[in-house]
């Protein structure tokens, strides 16, 4: 299992009329812990791209549990708890300032080989990164 912490402060244009996270701004915030994440591993996606792998996203759902707030600093959890075949699953916890859990999220993406537009498995380099977190 590899997890990753990425912190992101919720910015004004982010909140609705009670100053709370306007709902559809979570799937930004697990974008940006996905991307940190796999950064920290020494993985971008302008490389991932470079080798030819694009990595859209299959499935996104998120479970609300209590608002983030406007000028909040979050922290959000970024889990890989399977090994990726053609499909890589993306656990988020998101924290509030008083660590409170907040939202809960999952994205399912693919592995498609720009070329031909078909799944293939993750690259090569990807596995080796991962290689310890699941030994």
């Amino acid at each position: 299992m590899y997890q990753a912490e990425t912190f992101v402060r919720v910015r004004y244009g982010e909140t609705d009329q009670m100053g709370y996270v306007y709902y559809g701004y979570y799937a930004m915030y697990y974008e940006v812990a996905r991307v940190e994440a796999l950064r920290k591993l020494g993985l971008t996606y302008k490389s991932l791209e470079a080798m030819g792998i694009i990595m859209p996203v299959l499935e996104n759902h998120s479970y609300f549990l209590a608002p983030g707030r406007y000028d909040e600093q979050l922290r959000i959890v970024t889990t890989i708890r399977q090994k990726p075949t053609v499909r890589i699953r993306f656990d988020y916890d998101i924290f509030n300032e008083a660590n409170e859990l907040i939202n809960r999220g999952e994205t399912l993406l693919a592995f498609i080989d720009r070329k031909s537009g078909r799944p293939t498995r993750p690259p090569q380099v990807m596995m080796e990164v991962l290689k310890p977190y699941f030994a």
